[in-house]
């Protein structure tokens, strides 16, 4: 029989003869104990493998199809794992859902269940993550015709904390050397923590004067080329000997860790507070628009993906408009001339 039950399942379940392009038959639980909806299943299925068979139609796909395959295509990703994590959240939601059954009104409703559970932010990543895949299987995969709209919560500008050079300077008197260089360092490039801490011998040219990021290693997922000045020379020019093959270490040993008690401790010394190790980047991208940099070179300086990531900065350089700004005096200072000062 094509609908029967199984011993270990309370469920009925359908068998169905492979059609063309599959290896063996189909078998696959209804999801309901009731026969009436058990066989609304098997009837509907049949009919639609019937119309992939003769007519060609497309096969319908479910979310767990689509899920499968888009962890296969994206398994060289850096956030794989995080996104192995969302998905096993998700499928309480749309794991037994076929991708044309996914409408606006499911995705609302897993909208706000998650932001329910943590913040609105991070609900975006989950909703992002749907999105997505949504995209893929329509405009790559081609299994639906069609994805629902996916609307995420607002979110606010990322936090934007820095340091003055007074500031600055009065930090690095209060941390033990190894981490003064590297959060020198870390100010003359722009770099992540992590890839302050994970540099190699390998990624530096001294001659050129350059260093380099790998597409692994950088969050944006691209390579990063990265120009030294003279403060990154400086610091780079202490480390050599120390260790084989690694810029920074401690002790004969790579840094694992800088968010340390000295860390820490040098921050109180020095009455700095609200500051973490990553606003060093922002004290770099800050500094370098007070210093005039335009937008289009700060973001290629600090491997940011998109301009509108370091557009945050602007409101810390606005001296540098000033020039623009002053175009309009000429204009201004004619349109209020009298008729006599216009024709002199």
């Amino acid at each position: 029989m094509s609908l029967y039950r199984r011993k270990d399942s309370s469920f009925w379940w359908v068998k169905l003869p492979a059609i063309r392009g599959e290896s063996g038959p189909l078998q696959v639980s209804t999801g309901t104990a009731e026969k009436r909806k058990a066989q609304e299943f098997h009837d509907r299925l049949k009919a639609e493998r019937w119309e992939q068979e003769k007519l060609g139609a497309k096969p319908r796909r479910t979310w767990k199809d689509a899920v499968l395959k888009f962890l296969e295509e994206t398994a060289h990703k850096r956030t794989h794992e995080r996104d192995k994590s969302i998905l096993r959240w998700l499928d309480e939601h749309l794991g037994g859902r076929y991708l044309d059954e996914i409408d606006r009104a499911t995705i609302d409703h897993i909208k706000a269940t998650r932001a329910k559970i943590a913040t609105q932010s991070t609900a975006n990543r989950y909703l992002a993550l749907i999105r997505t895949i949504l995209r893929k299987a329509c405009h790559e995969w081609e299994w639906i015709e069609r994805i629902p709209k996916v609307s995420l919560y607002r979110e606010k500008e990322g936090r934007i904390r820095s340091l003055t050079p007074a500031e600055f300077a009065k930090l690095l008197q209060h941390l033990p050397p190894h981490l003064a260089d590297m959060a020198t360092f870390s100010v003359a490039t722009g770099l992540r923590q992590g890839n302050v801490r994970g540099l190699t011998w390998t990624q530096i040219n001294l001659e050129l004067r350059h260093a380099w990021i790998t597409p692994e290693q950088h969050k944006n997922g691209r390579a990063h080329a990265v120009p030294l000045n003279d403060m990154a020379m400086a610091v780079l020019q202490k480390q050599i000997g120390k260790h084989p093959t690694h810029v920074f270490s401690y002790r004969g040993h790579p840094i694992a860790n800088v968010s340390t008690k000295a860390w820490w401790k040098g921050l109180e010394l020095a009455g700095i507070e609200n500051f973490r190790w990553h606003d060093l980047r922002h004290t770099f991208a800050t500094w370098h628009r007070q210093a005039g940099t335009p937008t289009h070179e700060l973001q290629r300086l600090g491997g940011w993906k998109t301009l509108s990531m370091v557009e945050r900065y602007a409101h810390v350089a606005p001296e540098g408009l000033q020039a623009a700004a002053s175009r309009l005096d000429n204009v201004f200072g004619y349109a209020l001339a009298t008729p006599d000062e216009k024709r002199d």
